[in-house]
């Protein structure tokens, strides 16, 4: 009986691996009914001709053909040495097929463990220079909703040149909103340069939507970003307040006046403040169904693992929101679980 030679663009040596492009590549093909029912018949006839094939399946020669190069893509059909084609499980295709992503995965995790081997040693020259410095600290430790609030009321009434301030999350509470709005007047009144950046999620509540407008009226430079690392005020470049917890404000402050680390806290602003659009600014819609706006910032977090959980809380915005987002967005994708959607996203040119 005359056997099927697979064509040589199909052929597979066995030899060298592909690369992890390539295997991403391959991701892409998915096996449909003609697939994996011309897989099955490999298995049972491995001599058969495209056109025998065909008559016992039920499709078309040309559909047998492209089922079958789909199959040797993947790793599920491999030549014969005597000519026609031999079916592999699944099991050893795969093992095959991952390979190369399994060796770049281990040289990154080698390469890691080299560098935090590094940082660790390090360790006993920082806490050597840690026990030498002076013991007066330039960093004071507010506890208490009510304290954190008198202080700061007194650095914005000694406040005489500038004010830089990260505000994170979405939804600000309508008391705190209530509470800043004078003292933000006030400085503005008195020429003092205010600087505010917000996430974008704080465009999509009235309460934030209204601030904005009442300080941005009064001289304010208002702007927005995607992610902001902490919530830190900054009064004329002399001392910062940050939380205690980014989570939970109100569990305490610390008032930073060492000019080192003034000076980290204010290059970390300007960057943030770099990154940052015209908080009014509209967000740009996507074309051809690339998400835009918030559907890209959740893409841009889903792909590097985070859950909704943590998206939510970087971005400001509930969890419910984050669900209905990330549910979306596999649907437009065709994908059944995360990973296979932050591939396909890359692979579409959404992250890019």
């Amino acid at each position: 009986m005359a056997v099927l030679t697979p064509p040589e663009g199909d052929r597979r040596d066995g030899g060298a691996a592909d690369g992890p492009a390539t295997v991403f590549g391959l991701l892409q093909d998915e096996l449909d009914a003609v697939a994996v029912r011309v897989y099955q018949l490999r298995v049972t006839h491995p001599t058969d001709l495209v056109s025998q094939l065909a008559a016992r399946a039920g499709y078309t020669a040309g559909e047998v053909a492209e089922a079958e190069r789909l199959l040797s893509r993947l790793g599920l059909l491999q030549p014969s040495p005597t000519g026609g084609w031999v079916a592999v499980s699944p099991e050893s295709a795969a093992e095959n097929l991952l390979a190369p992503l399994e060796q770049d995965v281990l040289q990154r995790r080698i390469a890691m463990a080299a560098t935090r081997e590094q940082l660790l040693a390090l360790s006993g020259d920082y806490l050597e220079a840690r026990s030498m410095r002076s013991a007066r600290s330039s960093i004071e430790i507010v506890e208490g909703l009510d304290n954190i609030r008198a202080v700061i009321d007194d650095l914005a009434r000694t406040c005489a040149d500038s004010l830089d301030a990260l505000i994170p999350g979405g939804a600000e509470n309508e008391a705190a909103v209530a509470a800043a709005k004078p003292l933000d007047l006030e400085l503005l009144s008195r020429g003092v340069r205010v600087r505010s950046l917000f996430q974008h999620a704080a465009r999509r509540h009235r309460v934030m939507m209204q601030y904005v407008e009442t300080i941005s009226s009064a001289g304010a430079e208002t702007r927005s970003v995607s992610v902001l690392p902490s919530r830190m005020l900054i009064y004329d470049g002399a001392c910062a307040l940050l939380p205690l917890d980014p989570l939970d404000t109100s569990a305490g402050a610390a008032v930073v006046r060492d000019p080192a680390v003034l000076s980290f806290l204010s290059r970390l602003f300007e960057h943030c403040w770099a990154e940052g659009t015209a908080f009014s600014e509209v967000e740009p819609s996507g074309r051809d169904g690339t998400p835009s706006g918030l559907e890209r910032e959740v893409l841009v977090l889903m792909a590097g693992g985070r859950t909704n959980e943590e998206i939510a809380q970087r971005l400001g915005v509930s969890q419910r929101s984050v669900s209905r987002i990330v549910a979306g967005l596999m649907t437009r994708l065709g994908a059944t679980n995360r990973f296979q959607a932050g591939v396909r996203a890359a692979l579409s040119g959404w992250l890019v």
